[in-house]
């Protein structure tokens, strides 16, 4: 028997732009060696750098927001599982699946806490260093109401899972610990990797579609750059990132060493050239892909605690953890300059990634999850009374007014 899995997403699928990309791929291909048949739909436009999805077996089909022609699309599909790319797209689409397709399981991934992310962004605003003050946002309350009107949401960070739990008190069969599925890396390969000699200049990068890595790099270019280049005049930064805007491109400064690169077409290659990683980041939510290419190529961090949050747990990190300006500044200095320092992080790095993301940790556990749901999905719904509260009421009114557009635009 086929089994069917349809992914609604809400962009395309790009792991050479964003750590969201890389996730979703590693989803696709875990489904893949489950024998699902896949199909990719996506109201979006595809990129440059969108991933072609035809290498895989994978169908891509566009789809259209406020349109009967989704019913019909997801009635021929008639999927096993749909699995929704973010809460958006449950918003949009959410309420036609569960009219159409009743008995599909339906499967969010967050990618990160929009809602945790948004708060940060406020109290970062305000100059508060209390973000849960702005927890009760509204990008949380929709966020939160999706997570409840699907079967099951996975969540890429252990602090997440924490505050949904503790926090938002949402319940734990509504909510799966799904992080990176990355390979192991060897002795073998990490021994390929270069060395503290073969390495010069610091880096960062991140897609600058996303506000935070802009507020990183500015913070860079205003706070820290300037002290570590006074300390290390021969150093650069290499600041990497796909979607560079022209408020990124006037930060290059060749004199000073910091240096706008744009995208960066061969991420490993780039990391492996560059001696240490830098994330000061100062908001944000779920893992940060920067930081886990850093460790797969042997590149030790200076970073903030968001930046670190949910990587580590009780392990050493690859480097240091740091908010405060001087501190940080500190760090990088000695850790570019100290190689048995610089080695030791190193060595946690691979460490990390072997003992927590490890693919083999999880995947079978998540995919018996996913088969015990299906077998029971009456009950798992039926314990779920917030979530059919949901979608009855919150999902009437979304489904109302997309009815009405979609009459609108006839």
């Amino acid at each position: 028997m086929i089994k069917k899995l349809v992914i609604i997403g809400c962009v395309w699928p790009e792991p050479k732009s964003s750590a969201a990309g890389t996730r979703m791929l590693q989803l696709m291909n875990l489904f893949l060696s489950e024998n699902y048949q896949i199909t990719f739909a996506t109201t979006t436009s595809k990129t440059e750098n969108a991933f072609d999805l035809s290498t895989l077996g994978i169908a891509e089909v566009a789809i259209t927001l406020n349109d009967a022609s989704f019913d019909d699309f997801i009635i021929s599909e008639n999927p096993e599982i749909v699995l929704f790319d973010r809460f958006l797209t449950e918003e949009q689409f959410g309420w036609r699946v569960s009219e159409n397709c009743p008995n599909a399981l339906r499967l969010l991934d967050t990618e990160d806490l929009h809602g945790l992310r948004k708060a940060r962004e406020l109290a970062f605003k305000a100059s508060d260093s209390d973000y849960k003050k702005y927890l009760i946002n509204d990008t949380s309350k929709r966020e939160i109401a999706s997570i409840y009107r699907c079967d099951l949401s996975l969540i890429i960070s252990e602090a997440e899972i924490d505050l949904l739990q503790n926090y938002f008190k949402v319940e734990h069969a509504l909510i799966y610990y799904l992080p990176f599925l990355l390979e192991p890396i060897s002795e073998e390969n990490s021994a390929t990797l270069p060395e503290f000699n073969f390495r010069a200049n610091f880096i960062t990068i991140g897609n600058f579609f996303h506000k935070p890595n802009y507020q990183l790099v500015l913070y860079l270019k205003e706070v820290i750059w300037p002290q570590i280049r006074k300390r290390l005049p021969q150093a650069e930064l290499h600041i990497y990132g796909a979607y560079t805007s022209q408020k990124v491109l006037q930060l290059h400064k060749k004199q000073d060493g910091f240096l706008v690169k744009g995208s960066a077409e061969h991420v490993h290659e780039v990391m492996q050239q560059a001696r240490i990683c830098l994330a000061p980041l100062q908001y944000g939510a779920g893992l940060k892909g920067k930081l886990i290419d850093a460790m797969q190529n042997g590149t030790p961090c200076v970073m903030s605690t968001i930046a670190a949050e949910g990587l580590f747990s009780n392990l050493e990190p690859n480097g240091f953890i740091s908010d405060d300006s001087k501190e940080f500044i500190e760090n990088a200095v000695s850790l570019y300059t100290d190689a048995s320092i610089w080695k030791s992080k190193q060595e946690n790095g691979y460490y990390i990634i072997n003992k927590r993301f490890n693919k083999a940790l999880f995947e079978t556990h998540f995919i018996s999850a996913i088969n015990s749901v299906l077998l029971d999905l009456e009950t798992h719904r039926h314990n779920n009374f917030t979530g059919q509260m949901l979608q009855h009421q919150s999902l009437q009114s979304t489904k109302f007014m997309s009815k009405w557009i979609e009459l609108k635009n006839k």
